[in-house]
């Protein structure tokens, strides 16, 4: 049984990404080699969403640097659309830091994968990588369970609402814009990036950031799970047969 969080949660008002966070994705990316997708976060690594299309975020590079992470992006993302191209995020993408023990597992239904998929969705359209979208998606297994919660009159904790129980008094947005999948898991993932450090400490410790929770250890039990359905959006694991069909 989940949880629901009763904790005031603190104002996030949505953020830029900081500029250091910018140069050093920019400065990652060329050292491996790759494009920096990530315009949030201190790594460098291409990532394709379910369509087979390669998102790179702007650089601040020279115009030949800028060129020639260009060149290669577009050359990733051809690759990506060819028959047969099966990238998916590795174990290393979806977890940068150790897995809690007493990890807690979930049959999820269609409708806790579609809202799980829009969360992915919000986090590659804002060029994040893997780790945040498994991040997001066990902080809304805990808040409520994949489902988008609207006003349940005297059974609300206080005024929370959908995927993440973000609360309209806290300044996360109109109950309207709250419920909208796209727009909660997008104001939850402009609080995280603004968390120093969140794409390599514990899962548990970057939602707590965000969410200032009166259970900040309860996050941790759904990181696998997150993992798998992720892999299962991509089409492998214990959820792609769930997953498949799932627009």
């Amino acid at each position: 049984m989940v949880t629901l969080n009763r904790a005031t949660r603190r104002v996030l008002k949505p953020t830029r990404v900081r500029l250091h966070s910018a140069v050093a994705g920019v400065a990652f990316a060329l050292l491996a080699g790759l494009s920096a997708p990530a315009a949030a976060a201190s790594i460098g690594t291409n990532h394709t969403d379910t369509t087979g299309t390669t998102t790179v975020a702007a650089s601040t590079a020279s115009p030949a640097t800028a060129n020639t992470v260009a060149t290669k992006a577009a050359a990733v993302a051809k690759a990506a659309t060819q028959p047969g191209a099966t990238w998916k995020p590795s174990t290393n993408d979806l977890h940068t830091a150790p897995v809690a023990g007493g990890q807690e597992s979930l049959n999820p239904t269609k409708e806790q994968l579609a809202n799980a998929k829009a969360i992915m969705v919000a986090g590659q359209k804002m060029h994040l990588p893997a780790r945040a979208w498994v991040i997001a998606i066990a902080t809304s297994m805990q808040e409520s369970q994949l489902k988008n919660i609207g006003d349940l009159g005297s059974a609300n904790d206080h005024d929370s609402l959908g995927l993440f129980q973000q609360r309209p008094t806290s300044g996360w947005g109109t109950p309207q814009q709250l419920q909208d999948p796209h727009y909660a898991a997008t104001a939850f993932y402009k609080g995280l990036v603004d968390v120093k450090g969140w794409n390599t400490m514990p899962l548990t410790d970057a939602a707590q950031a965000v969410q200032v929770s009166a259970y900040p250890d309860h996050y941790a039990k759904w990181e696998k799970a997150a993992g798998d359905i992720v892999n299962g959006l991509y089409g492998s694991g214990p959820y792609a047969g769930t997953a498949k069909n799932i627009k």
